[in-house]
């Protein structure tokens, strides 16, 4: 199996889409606000894999994320 950082990006990028149309579940209050924060949460992180750029170096895969982005 041969790894390639292009299709592991676009799988991240397609989580990140899935949490964002999620759809919220019948639940209130802290629970309600938990779940939002999480979901914020996976999508931020999905994004920075998907919107990455990235260098092997020495047999190791890098992601640069520029922060400020």
């Amino acid at each position: 199996m041969t790894f390639n950082v292009n299709e592991f990006q676009k799988r991240y990028e397609k989580r990140a889409e899935a949490v964002k149309n999620r759809a919220m579940p019948p639940i209130g209050g802290e629970e309600r606000m938990a779940f939002i924060k999480q979901a914020e949460e996976d999508y931020q992180d999905y994004m920075m894999i998907a919107e990455s750029e990235y260098e092997i170096t020495n047999d190791y895969l890098i992601f640069k994320y520029k922060l400020d982005s």
